[in-house]
């Protein structure tokens, strides 16, 4: 009988099958992974209270709060401390309290309080979740008027009442699961880096939205307690200047460019105006 010979190298065929297998066993436990990151994400919603939109966000109003308070010491040290001139403290308290008296911002339920930072270097203001709000002196003391400052603060109050703080806790969460799943499914580390840029590709414009939903917040709340909402318009130009020749794209930036703001500010009062003839 005409018996045919196996050319084939002793074990072959077991080596490229059991490496097959692994790398299958690999795949579906990627897409497992990624499936638990998904679902974890939107199967966790909130209706905002104040702005009625959905959101996918797993924090409640007073663990938010607490975050706030708990990371507050570290963002004053990281700027140099508060700035030593009280009166300055209390005239930024004073506005910010102001704009807390308007319609919109008497509906949060959130702990605010307002901080000047000594930092002379870094134009920037922000808030973190739960309604601890800062304004660095570099900033600060580019403000020519009263209305300028509460533009400014306004807008972070925006941050606040949209729970920006937490929407991006959520979505970092995701963007790092489904990173791990890439990683995972491929057996690369290179693939995991490629899901990593796309995924702050993501979260930029993510962060782009926020901020101009925050712009709006900003002027209504300037209009209901009497400033002049088009001042966050020169605040557009104090942040142009700043920023210099050098800007980031607006595609690679977490900000809009100014121009998109000044359009989306100026479309803003206009509206609002419309709505609420004087």
């Amino acid at each position: 009988m005409y018996q045919r010979r196996n050319t084939q190298p002793q074990g072959y065929g077991r080596q490229s099958r059991g490496r097959s297998g692994g790398i299958k066993i690999m795949l579906i436990i990627g897409l497992l992974y990624a499936g638990y990151a998904l679902v974890k994400y939107y199967s966790t919603s909130q209706i905002n209270p104040i702005t009625g939109e959905k959101q996918h966000i797993s924090l409640t109003t007073e663990e938010e709060i607490a975050i706030g308070l708990q990371s507050t010491p570290a963002m004053v040290q990281q700027h140099g401390g508060l700035h030593p001139d009280e009166r300055m403290q209390v005239y930024v308290k004073k506005v910010g309290q102001k704009l807390l008296r308007t319609n919109l911002a008497v509906e949060s339920d959130y702990q605010y309080d307002f901080h000047l930072l000594r930092d002379p270097n870094v134009i920037n203001a922000f808030a973190l979740p739960g309604g601890q709000v800062f304004i660095t002196e570099a900033l600060f003391s580019k403000f020519e008027t009263e209305d300028q400052l509460a533009g400014v603060i306004g807008h972070e109050i925006g941050h606040v009442i949209h729970r920006h703080g937490a929407e991006r806790m959520a979505k970092m969460e995701l963007t790092q699961g489904l990173t791990m799943a890439a990683v995972l499914g491929a057996g690369d580390p290179s693939a995991g880096q490629m899901a990593q840029y796309v995924g702050n590709l993501v979260n930029m414009k993510y962060g782009r939205e926020q901020e101009l939903e925050s712009d709006e917040i900003g002027v209504v709340l300037a209009i209901q307690a009497g400033y002049d909402p088009y001042a966050m318009l020169g605040v557009m130009d104090i942040l142009e200047k700043s920023a210099g020749p050098n800007r980031q794209p607006e595609l690679m930036s977490t900000h809009p460019s100014p121009d998109n703001r000044r359009e989306k500010i100026t479309e803003t009062i206009e509206a609002y105006h419309k709505l609420n003839p004087q």
